[in-house]
């Protein structure tokens, strides 16, 4: 039976969201962790999202009329995130994953995006292996953290809703961190009242889009995203990610009673600035 590939169409959204309900739970129950999407409407709402927007470049593999998998690359900014990519649990192993990651890698090269990023759950040893091989260096273990709000305050330190007038000033800080912007991200999150800033001393020295799953945060150093983290009304789905080299922040969650749900791994192909200064990555990167 011959697989073949083909750019997703509105139709697809139910039985692309239903097998990555399907094969997150999966692997992540075979591994003894909580599923990335808690319930199928949730990956549903997500595929429905994705499929709507021009800059977010979809593949799916279908087999004899039927779709058995997909994959996305998110092209908004200079630097792509992959994801999410999976596979109908019974034709997983049958080299399909392989073929959808060529296919991203490939799109990212005819747009020339030389950089390109995912987060990869590292309890699961074939994906990180597949990467690997496709050119994907590890650059960042990271946890996905969870737990109560925690209603505190950092001194010195102001929290407050993120406005357009704000935009240019968060650019600079994730440009500070990472050598590029997420402006695209940025300025969506501020379309949606989601987007918080952090100010000390008069300036702006970081911001979030939301600390969960697909939100980032960046800061000019932890005592920023301390303040974010702790204004913080939820931690969106499964949680945040925080890079655990970031030991005191690390340390400062687990001590106000937040806990580890899982570890994964930051990883990229092509550019990588190393971060100056404190961030939290999104599932995408």
């Amino acid at each position: 039976m011959i697989t073949t590939l083909r750019s997703p169409v509105t139709h697809d959204a139910a039985a692309a969201a239903r097998i990555c309900y399907e094969a997150f739970k999966t692997i992540s129950q075979r591994h003894g962790f909580p599923p990335d999407f808690p319930a199928p409407e949730i990956a549903r709402g997500l595929f429905d999202f994705m499929l709507s927007r021009a800059d977010i470049h979809g593949v799916v593999a279908e087999r004899e009329g039927r779709v058995i998998g997909s994959n996305f690359l998110w092209e908004g900014s200079g630097v792509a995130g992959v994801g999410p990519i999976t596979v109908e649990p019974d034709e997983q192993n049958s080299q399909v994953g392989r073929r959808l990651m060529e296919a991203v890698l490939q799109r990212a090269r005819e747009k020339g995006i030389s950089a390109v990023r995912l987060v990869q759950a590292a309890y699961h040893a074939r994906s990180l292996s597949l990467y690997t091989k496709l050119g994907f260096v590890s650059r960042e273990p990271l946890v996905v953290l969870q737990g109560p709000r925690l209603e505190a305050a950092v001194s010195g330190y102001i929290v407050r809703a993120a406005g357009p007038d704000d935009l240019a000033a968060m650019d600079d800080v994730c440009h500070r961190v990472h050598g590029h912007t997420r402006h695209g991200e940025a300025e969506g999150a501020i379309a949606r009242r989601e987007a918080t800033v952090v100010e000390h001393a008069g300036n702006i020295v970081g911001y979030t889009t939301g600390l969960g799953f697909f939100g980032h945060t960046v800061g000019h150093n932890e005592e920023a995203l301390k303040a974010l983290i702790a204004a913080a009304p939820v931690f969106g789905g499964v949680g945040f990610l925080l890079p655990i080299r970031q030991a005191s922040l690390f340390r400062w969650c687990l001590d106000r009673g937040l806990k580890v749900v899982q570890p994964m791994t930051l990883m990229s192909i092509g550019p990588y600035n190393e971060p100056q200064g404190a961030f939290l990555p999104s599932i995408l990167y």
